[in-house]
């Protein structure tokens, strides 16, 4: 299982501005070929400077939840440290 994108990114409008919300389609190889899931994940920022990435699937899932978790999440934080994300 690896985490090849997310495509379709969309940031929704939040009032709260330590919080962001994002909605995309990632792109999943599970058995060597991929397969898309639509999601729904944020990030918040607390103030000891930690963020916090919550992952939400709206499609179901036929593989172990908390492995995807793991990897999606490292994914996410990846793209913003590298400004990947739509503002």
């Amino acid at each position: 299982m690896k985490v090849i994108s997310i495509k379709d990114m969309i940031r929704k409008d939040v009032p709260i501005y330590y919080r962001k919300l994002y909605t995309g389609v990632a792109v999943i190889e599970m058995n060597n070929s991929p397969v898309d899931y639509r999601i729904d994940f944020s990030i918040e920022y607390k103030p000891t400077g930690h963020k916090e990435i919550a992952v939400s699937f709206i499609d179901t899932i036929d593989y172990p939840l908390v492995p995807v978790n793991k990897e999606l999440k490292s994914y996410i934080l990846e793209l913003e440290n590298n400004a990947g994300l739509p503002d």
